[in-house]
């Protein structure tokens, strides 16, 4: 629904939305359908994403929304992170994209900023710009976190460590979750004051849409996602390892490898699907996955926000394969999500990762409910909730500019 009226903004309202993005696409992607729904209903606004995604660039963005690539981060096995592509240390890449969220703030002086998962910033960089735009009173602040962060105790550990707390009671005007509590609460027992429980918001999930003019492969086949790839090995292999040991295996399937999934893993992979004669074809990435989920039969996936979301918003039936490591945020939402009907779970200690149970799965996907017979009313609606709160932010930085 388009607002012509800008809900009372004085000028052409500007969001300006930061995803740290130092590994996977969950970020990037939630962050451009966020800044596209919101164009869309408010079709005088602009909006710019500040990213650290190396795939930015392969991304199409939609009239008025733009980005601006931060220098990338990478994180080692033993948690700690290097510069992607400069002879830099983690400070002063840190101290360099820091300076470039500061000084693209003053230059595009935002009515809204989002931040994405992180209230403080990949390692504090965030700060200076919260502190400029909080002091100057010149834009309305919003944490966005998706529906599971992680087990509450280690949350609480990690956001001590960051002060993430004391940035939400200080900076935010809201926090919006995109999901219901339903499902999970991802702040449930941190040690919140009720003043910011108050503005806490639960969007419901962000919808995702077909809108691209692609054709979807030939029908019928199953889906196979791993998301962005960067630990999607162990999936790609059961997979690939069912429809070889099991000829008679239907329907074919489309694996999309993901960006992040690449070397001699993603050679070898290939060589495999190539020997299985077209019944499974792959890609290594797919900018319009939406295509691919409109025509699957059923999915079989991880458990990222951005996947649940497509396999709920396409109404597929979907078989997810949770990772367990770095968090458990992927194997909670998948757990609470089978428990409620809406898909089912390949749980490695409940069920086994074999080849046996990959198939078991595989050829149980038809006998599934679909998700829109078990899904609670509003569980789909957090982009309509996220336009009217952006528009009741632009009232009252109207009212307030008129005091």
């Amino acid at each position: 629904m388009m607002r012509d009226d800008m809900q009372g903004a004085s000028h052409a309202p500007r969001i300006m939305l930061y995803s740290h993005d130092t590994f996977g696409l969950g970020h990037l992607r939630r962050s451009r359908a966020l800044a596209q729904a919101i164009t869309s209903a408010y079709p005088m606004s602009s909006a710019l994403i500040l990213t650290g995604s190396p795939v930015a660039g392969r991304f199409d963005f939609p009239a008025r929304v733009d980005h601006v690539r931060l220098p990338g981060v990478t994180k080692r096995q033993d948690g700690s992170y290097v510069s992607q592509s400069m002879s830099m240390n983690i400070e002063e890449t840190t101290s360099l994209r820091a300076g470039l969220i500061r000084s693209t703030a003053e230059e595009f002086r935002p009515d809204v900023l989002i931040v994405d998962k992180e209230p403080t910033g990949f390692h504090g960089e965030l700060l200076p710009t919260l502190e400029m735009l909080h002091r100057n009173g010149s834009a309305k602040l919003v944490l966005g976190l998706r529906d599971v962060l992680d087990e509450p105790e280690v949350l609480a550990a990690e956001w001590a460590r960051k002060q993430a707390i004391e940035a939400i009671e200080l900076y935010y005007d809201e926090t919006w979750i995109y999901g219901t509590k339903a499902v999970y609460d991802p702040l449930a027992g941190l040690d919140l004051s009720h003043e910011a429980r108050s503005r806490m918001h639960w969007t419901g999930y962000l919808r995702r849409s077909d809108t691209s003019d692609e054709t979807p492969p030939e029908q019928p086949y199953i889906l196979i996602t791993p998301g962005g790839g960067g630990d999607g090995e162990v999936l790609v292999d059961l997979v690939l390892a069912a429809y070889e040991s099991e000829p008679a295996l239907s329907p074919r399937a489309v694996l999309v490898y993901g960006p992040f999934l690449s070397g001699e893993t993603l050679q070898a992979f290939e060589r495999r699907v190539a020997a299985l004669e077209g019944r499974v074809t792959s890609v290594t990435f797919d900018t319009h996955i939406e295509t691919l989920f409109a025509g699957a039969q059923g999915v079989v996936c991880m458990g990222g926000y951005n996947t649940f979301c497509e396999v709920l918003s396409f109404d597929k039936r979907a078989v997810i394969v949770p990772r367990t490591v770095p968090r458990l945020e992927q194997w909670l939402r998948a757990s609470r999500s089978e428990e409620l009907g809406l898909i089912r779970m390949l749980d490695e200690y409940r069920d086994g990762l074999t080849v046996a149970s990959m198939i078991g799965a595989i050829r149980g996907l038809p006998g599934q409910k679909l998700p829109s017979e078990v899904m609670p009313a509003g569980l789909m609606d957090g982009l309509d909730y996220v336009t009217d709160r952006i528009g009741a932010l632009l009232h009252q930085s109207s009212d307030q500019a008129a005091e």
